[in-house]
């Protein structure tokens, strides 16, 4: 076995799978998302730009269809003008519930 800068590294270039991850940290903001639809939920804040209301969107992601939220964040994407994408998100997303009622 062969030292280099302080990382284990084998004579056929392989390193050991523990070290593999070693130089990567990830970005800890201090927040406590643990649920994929917690996840769901912040990217669509971020993508509408709108992280004041980033609690709605987690609670729309944890309890609506989603499929619906994708088909309304699809919309918002395609809307180049939009003004307010959160306004045009809520407003497509009731107009799809109706429709699948």
């Amino acid at each position: 076995m062969v030292r280099i800068a302080s990382k284990s590294v084998t004579k056929t270039g392989m390193q050991p799978m523990q070290n593999l991850f070693a130089n990567y940290q990830l970005q800890d903001k201090g927040g406590y998302i643990t649920q994929e639809f917690q996840d769901f939920g912040y990217r669509l804040a971020l993508a509408l730009d709108d992280k004041k209301h980033l609690s709605l969107y987690i609670k729309l992601a944890k309890t609506q269809n989603r499929a619906l939220l994708e088909n309304a964040l699809s919309f918002v994407t395609d809307a180049q003008n939009a003004r307010n994408r959160a306004k045009l998100f809520m407003w497509k997303l009731k107009e799809l519930r109706k429709i699948e009622k």
